[in-house]
């Protein structure tokens, strides 16, 4: 089930997929990339809001495409569209409360950085 019909956020979800993000749309695909996990991953919670647009995903675009040092993995989910899947992440950032757009950094399944 989705709040948002998929033309309208597909656009959205392409500002990150097109510079490499993989997209987690299900419960699985969560668990799959966060547990147990090695490395680090970048792991943005994408919205329809207007911060979203206007400082979240440029700001992220801009800082991957120009710093010498990357994430091993690159993820994102879409609040308001992979419902469930929003759902398992915010597992995965407590003691966080709910937020998005929000970005996490995790590094050997560890969530070290919470914005």
């Amino acid at each position: 089930m989705s709040m948002y019909p998929e033309q309208l956020v597909a656009p959205m979800r392409s500002d990150l997929t097109e510079i490499g993000f993989k997209e987690l749309r299900t419960v699985a695909d969560v668990d799959n990339e966060l547990k147990d996990q090695k490395g680090t991953t970048l792991l943005v919670v994408n919205s329809v809001c207007g911060c979203a647009a206007g400082a979240a995903r440029p700001g992220i675009k801009w800082a991957i495409q120009n710093s010498g040092k990357k994430p091993d993995q690159l993820t994102t989910v879409f609040a308001g569209a992979d419902i469930e899947a929003v759902a398992k992440v915010r597992q995965y950032t407590l003691p966080y409360p709910p937020s998005s757009p929000s970005i996490a950094l995790f590094k050997d399944g560890e969530l070290v950085h919470f914005y």
